[in-house]
C-alpha cells in the first residue's frame, strides 16, 4: 500500500489514521515489480483538485500512465476510472465511474454499467458496485 502523501502516516478525509507500507514516490521506477495497480477513491478527489500539483500527486499521475502504458491491471472504483483517464490510458476503453464523475472522462467511454472490464481496465461506479467485478478480479489475477 502506497500513500499518496509525503509520509506514510495519513489520515483520511473521515478522520481514521492509516500506516502505508509506502510513499508513492518510492513505487516509480518499480512497476515491473508489480501486475496490478488499485485505486481506491474514497473521498480522494476533492484533496487531489485542491493539491494536483504537489510533488506526491504529480509522482501519482506519473505511476497511473507508467502502469497502463505497460499493460498492467487497473482496477479502481468511484472516481479511479477518472484519474486513469487524466493520464490519457483510457483511450478506446469502456469505463464504469460514479455517476457525477461522468462527464470528466474524455478519453475513454463512461458508461452507465455498475462495473465494466475492457482490457486490463476493471473499474467499479463506487464501493457498492466492486462486487460485480471482484470474480473477473480474481480470475485475472491468479
Amino acid at each position: 500500500v502506497f500513500a499518496v502523501s509525503d509520509t506514510k502516516e495519513i489520515k483520511t478525509n473521515s478522520g481514521i489514521s492509516l500506516t502505508a507500507d509506502d510513499v508513492i514516490a518510492n513505487l516509480k521506477g518499480h512497476e515491473d515489480e508489480f501486475d496490478a495497480l488499485v485505486f481506491s477513491c474514497g473521498d480522494a478527489v476533492p484533496v487531489f483538485q485542491q493539491n494536483a500539483d504537489k510533488p506526491y500527486n504529480v509522482d501519482l499521475m506519473q505511476v497511473i500512465k507508467t502502469f497502463g502504458d505497460k499493460g498492467k491491471m487497473m482496477i479502481g472504483h468511484c472516481a479511479g476510472a477518472m484519474m486513469f483517464d487524466f493520464t490519457g490510458i483510457t483511450k478506446g476503453k469502456k469505463v464504469a465511474v460514479h455517476p457525477l464523475a461522468k462527464p470528466a472522462i474524455q478519453n475513454g467511454t463512461a458508461t452507465d454499467k455498475k462495473s465494466e472490464i475492457d482490457g486490463n481496465f476493471f473499474t467499479a461506479q463506487d464501493e457498492n458496485t466492486i462486487w460485480t467485478m471482484m470474480p473477473q478480479v480474481i480470475e485475472a489475477l491468479k
